[in-house]
């Protein structure tokens, strides 16, 4: 049971590992030739293909079959187009007019903007007389003005420095289409509590997903002027194994993020993204040969301490669910079991999972 508590975490770092191999991949990819639009097609396409028959199967071994219904459906269908297939266009175009290291700092404002929404949709609470309520609010600003830092002052070059100028526009550009990933990314985050009410079979809602994010996004690069059948050949290892990685990479990411969500919460499982800044940073200037500014630097510091601001804030809401948890226990016949389910707004956690301290 120890190891229990620790297998979202363990989760979370992984992917992050992951997602900063597709930024590294991808960007060399496009840097050789690979259209951002039609990869997202394909990268869909094969996450489905990897996907659907492991859930076809993990269904037809269940007693009782996984059904979304017919709102659960409509759920579903709007994070593939909306938090899915727009998402990745903006991010990997965005990868593409900018830089691998940039698009995986303004991810670190995802945690940020998840913070945001869930006040509006009421999965946050805000106290005004609480340090930590204030915190949070304080994190969030520093983190908007981070990414705010990171995207319109880039100041001296400090690596790479010899390197060709960038097109101050299209950095521009680049940094607005990261932007709307971003806000997109959160929203897939905080939907997933309304699906995983409809439906608790992760495998089953993330083919799904996969499924129709597949068909939206070959409408999409068909309506962004993709018709030409040279733009979709992968005519080289890269671009091909690039496509392949991304895809698997994808599958995988969309379960491991739904399961965490419906274990620890949107937010928590937002909070990872600053591991992939430092890995990609690091890389992309090693072996892409991308220049790091001094803008881009303090805006990503601004962001990770921002960030981190909110995750100590964060800690009294959990602190305060485990007391009333507590006090609820010692009045019911059910106390002594470590996994009946406790129902916090739309949320259902296990007693031992609202214990543990968010901090660890």
């Amino acid at each position: 049971m120890e190891m229990e508590k620790y297998k979202p975490v363990m989760a979370l770092v992984l992917l992050q590992f992951t997602s900063a191999g597709v930024a590294l991949f991808t960007k060399a990819a496009f840097m050789e030739g690979l259209n951002p639009t039609v990869f997202v097609v394909y990268r869909q396409a094969i996450a489905t293909l990897f996907i659907c028959p492991i859930s076809f199967f993990s269904a037809w071994s269940k007693t009782s079959k996984p059904s979304l219904g017919l709102r659960g459906f409509w759920w579903v269908a709007f994070t593939a187009v909306f938090g899915v297939t727009v998402n990745q266009n903006a991010y990997f175009k965005g990868l593409d007019l900018s830089s691998s290291s940039m698009a995986c700092a303004m991810t670190n404002l995802i945690p940020a903007v998840t913070f945001i929404i869930s006040i509006i949709v009421g999965f946050e609470r805000i106290k005004s007389r609480s340090l930590k309520s204030v915190a949070k609010i304080i994190g969030t600003g520093v983190c908007v003005g981070g990414a705010m830092a990171m995207t319109f002052l880039r100041g001296p070059k400090l690596l790479n420095a010899l390197l060709n100028q960038d097109n101050d526009t299209t950095w521009l550009l680049g940094c607005l289409c990261l932007l709307v990933s971003t806000f997109s990314w959160s929203s897939w985050l905080i939907l997933q509590v309304p699906i995983a009410n409809h439906c608790h079979d992760h495998l089953y809602t993330s083919s799904w997903t996969c499924f129709l994010a597949t068909i939206a996004s070959f409408f999409m690069a068909l309506a962004l002027g993709n018709t030409d059948l040279t733009s979709w050949k992968l005519d080289s290892s890269l671009k091909l194994s690039c496509c392949i990685y991304s895809g698997l990479q994808l599958a995988v990411s969309f379960f491991l993020q739904a399961w965490c969500v419906s274990r620890k919460g949107p937010l928590f499982s937002a909070l990872f993204n600053p591991l992939s800044t430092v890995i990609v940073t690091f890389f992309g200037a090693l072996y892409l040969k991308e220049k790091t500014y001094l803008g881009s630097l303090l805006g990503a510091l601004a962001i990770i301490f921002g960030l981190y601001v909110v995750l100590w804030g964060k800690t009294e809401d959990y602190q305060e669910e485990a007391t009333d948890l507590k006090l609820q226990n010692e009045h019911s016949t059910t106390s002594q079991s470590d996994f009946v389910p406790i129902l916090i707004g739309d949320r259902a956690f296990s007693s031992s999972e609202l214990l543990e301290p968010l901090l660890m």
